[in-house]
């Protein structure tokens, strides 16, 4: 049986996505030019939210895939858990290409940082009414 959540986002006018180590979604509903990292704003969940079964997942240290989808563009890739992660955050989710870990960060390891992400992809969530899903499977070997 696949575990999997979905977790919907939205775009913002100052969507840069130009980050080198890292991607963040967050709860947050305004965005500055400073925030190059963040691909999604106004995120249905936060770490605080995240069902156990997922959080217990991560805290394994095991693997997860993740596709983000939007305006019909998908982008996979996949990132690791870690024993110390904390996954408390009640706004943001960092995920990292580094192994570096702080309360913010739900997944080291990400196999793609926000620079990645298809241009067209990111064009379009310059839009506010743009929608971003991003859905968290665990990883099956």
């Amino acid at each position: 049986m696949e575990r999997s959540l979905t977790i919907t986002a939205h775009g913002h006018p100052n969507m840069l996505a130009t980050h080198k180590t890292t991607w963040q979604l967050t709860k947050e509903d305004h965005l500055s030019t400073r925030g190059d990292c963040i691909i999604g704003v106004k995120s249905s969940l936060a770490m605080d939210e995240l069902p156990q079964w997922l959080t217990n997942h991560l805290k394994n240290g095991n693997e997860i895939d993740i596709e983000l989808s939007c305006n019909n563009i998908v982008y996979s890739g996949r990132a690791s858990g870690h024993q110390d992660l904390v996954l408390s955050d009640p706004v943001d989710m960092v995920f990292r290409r580094s192994s570096f870990i702080s309360d913010r960060t739900i997944a080291i390891n990400s196999s793609f940082v926000a620079r990645d992400l298809p241009r067209d992809m990111i064009n379009h969530l310059q839009s506010p009414d743009a929608e971003l899903k991003i859905k968290i499977s665990i990883h099956s070997k």
